[in-house]
């Protein structure tokens, strides 16, 4: 008999193992003896599956197939058509070419039509449409969410380059455009004073002499 060790029973859980360790009744009290065990885990347990209905309340008939599918489909009987006498629900499946595989999917289905008629929202098939149909929900809802990103940034981008062009720096200032007579008035500005300094001294220096 193995007793589960004392500290923790599961040391750990990931990817739906669980690793138990249990102490081997010996006279070693430290040997343990460890074990996995694998589980499914599901977000959302489905219903079970629905059981096939009593072959006396069944009609079967075998018909020839058609569409593609070769002379296996076309000429022999391996379609099958199954009837419901309580409900009078009649499916036919003509999935493959064997028969026998053809005679237990048209039961499957019409388990499933049974249960969805008794159960209504409740049945197999509306919960996993509804569980299908959620899950595109969200696949689209992120597909849109991961395009508005991109055309975000794309947005943001082209407003840079406008106003890399615009001429605007960093501050949101505008660079003013200088043309060649604006420089050249620039210089006639700045160098006048220095030639009016220039003219004082020579006036001086003649004054000067004049006077010695």
């Amino acid at each position: 008999m193995l007793r589960p060790f004392a500290s923790s029973r599961a040391l750990f859980r990931s990817a739906g193992t669980i690793r138990n360790d249990y102490v081997l009744p010996s006279a070693n009290p430290g040997l343990r003896h460890s074990f996995s065990t694998s589980v499914t885990l599901q977000k959302k347990q489905l219903p079970p599956r629905p059981k096939h209905p009593p072959e006396s309340e069944i009609e079967e008939s075998f018909l020839k197939g058609s569409g593609p599918g070769g002379q296996k489909i076309n000429k022999t009987n391996s379609a099958v058509q199954i009837k419901h006498l309580p409900t009078g629900i009649v499916v036919k499946s003509q999935a493959t070419r064997s028969r026998t595989q053809n005679r237990k999917i048209a039961r499957d289905l019409l388990a499933l039509k049974l249960d969805e008629l008794a159960n209504g929202p409740q049945s197999r098939a509306a919960v996993v449409s509804e569980v299908k149909k959620k899950r595109a929900a969200s696949r689209a809802k992120k597909s849109r969410r991961k395009y508005r990103k991109l055309a975000e940034s794309q947005d943001d981008e082209g407003s840079i380059a406008e106003e890399a062009e615009g001429g605007e720096d960093v501050e949101g200032g505008e660079w003013e455009e200088i043309s060649a007579d604006s420089v050249e008035e620039v210089k006639a500005e700045t160098e006048e004073p220095q030639f009016l300094d220039r003219a004082k001294v020579q006036s001086t220096e003649s004054s000067i002499t004049k006077n010695k």
